[in-house]
């Protein structure tokens, strides 16, 4: 299965910027892993409800540079945003924050300060905020939530989510990696963070990843936010999340949904997080997502090149060049 940001070789040289390898993420793993036989095959979108469209189009779309998807969601109470082969789902709502943070990559990364800066004023009202950190840049969206973004691995063109890292109650990881390797089939681990904390990683097949990191600080409540996956086969894990009465929304195995995380031997809750489950022959698995290329200009405009191309063209795979987008 691709990657969320890989695909076919484009017929002509498109000027977009490349980045640098890939930074680590802050929890001492690589951004994008490598490619695994998870049963998770994408991690195609995180659903945050959003009260103003117009904020959230500076922000996702003029800041990060990403696409507002033309086809679907076009009215004022949703807007799906395109990025790469992921997307941001903002419904029109109160204001949901993940517990967490969304690792992002971009291929203009060392071009996005300069995109973000000048929103500085408009967004001066609300919880925006950017600042460097190591090779990363940590961004705040008008809202609060965070997102660490890093660069794109070399050749990449599409930007992409790479990982959701959620911070979870000391004493969970254990069971949360027990809850995806025994009822989703997923292939998670653990790693200890020091201090009698620990890491529990979830790989999808794509490369990216669920990051459950143990904190001893308050968390807040759960608001209803939540990640959606595609998974193949979807029959088994359907059929054991129901033996454990923990399906929502059962439409079948090619779509259902679930929150309670719980211990599968000992039965205990460990933590709230919707999934919204797909299999592989749901309609919408595979469907192509525009993305503009936010490198065009009006006064500097290039025929051809309105779309990012799903793969580097020669040159840019092999010298990082390219304009500021």
């Amino acid at each position: 299965m691709a990657g969320p940001g890989s695909g076919l070789a484009p017929t002509r040289q498109h000027n977009m910027p490349q980045d640098a390898m890939p930074t680590p993420s802050p929890a001492g793993l690589p951004v994008l892993l490598p490619r695994c036989s998870s049963p998770l095959v994408l991690l195609e979108h995180v659903n945050l409800t959003q009260p103003d469209q117009q904020l959230a189009t500076l922000f996702y779309v003029v800041g990060l540079g990403f696409t507002r998807d033309p086809f679907l969601m076009v009215g004022l109470d949703n807007m799906w945003v395109n990025i790469g082969r992921t997307q941001m789902h903002l419904p029109t709502g109160a204001p949901q924050r993940l517990r967490g943070r969304i690792g992002l990559t971009v291929p203009w990364l060392r071009h996005l300060p300069a995109r973000l800066e000048p929103l500085r004023k408009p967004l001066a009202h609300t919880a925006f905020d950017v600042r460097a950190a190591d090779e990363a840049l940590l961004v705040r969206c008008p809202w609060g939530n965070a997102f660490s973004v890093h660069a794109a691995p070399p050749g990449e063109t599409l930007p992409g989510i790479a990982y959701v890292e959620l911070d979870v109650p000391a004493g969970t990881a254990e069971g949360l990696a027990r809850f995806y390797t025994e009822l989703l089939g997923a292939p998670a681990s653990l790693a200890g963070l020091g201090d009698g904390l620990q890491r529990a990683l979830v790989p999808v097949a794509s490369g990216q990843s669920l990051r459950f990191v143990e904190s001893r600080a308050p968390l807040p409540a759960y608001d209803g936010h939540h990640v959606q996956l595609y998974i193949d086969p979807p029959e088994g894990a359907h059929r054991r999340l129901a033996e454990h009465s923990l399906l929502q929304r059962d439409r079948g195995p090619q779509d259902w949904r679930f929150t309670d995380l719980v211990d599968p031997g000992e039965g205990r809750a460990l933590y709230q997080l919707e999934h919204e489950m797909r299999g592989c022959r749901h309609p919408l698995f595979g469907r192509r997502l525009v993305n503009r290329n936010p490198a065009q200009r009006q006064a500097t405009y290039r025929p051809g090149e309105d779309e990012l191309p799903e793969a580097p063209s020669p040159r840019n795979a092999l010298d990082g060049g390219g304009t500021p987008p």
